[in-house]
């Protein structure tokens, strides 16, 4: 679970979850959306991969990226565990977020 946190602790990588939300998407459209260097995204995308937040599918030459759901469901319900007490109550009356 420590590769999921590390991997969503960076901006760029979130970023690309985002743009995963609604299907898979070509490595190229990606790379559309920031001003980076190849090799500085792939480090990204195989920081994603290690962590099992993405799958890849090869099409030719295209390599298609997809969010995968089920580790993205683990890393939200193991923070929800931290705001529970044993009974599956939460232990605070509210929650602060930054806006």
């Amino acid at each position: 679970m420590s590769d999921v946190f590390n991997a969503l602790a960076h901006p760029v990588r979130r970023e690309i979850l985002k743009l995963l939300r609604d299907g898979a998407v070509n490595a190229g459209d990606i790379a559309a959306h920031f001003d980076l260097a190849k090799p500085t995204l792939s480090g990204h995308f195989t920081v994603l991969k290690t962590a099992g937040l993405v799958t890849t599918e090869r099409r030719g030459t295209t390599i298609l990226y997809r969010l995968n759901m089920s580790v993205m469901e683990e890393a939200v319900a193991a923070l929800l565990s931290l705001t529970e007490n044993g009974e599956g109550e939460k232990k605070w009356k509210f929650v602060r977020r930054s806006s």
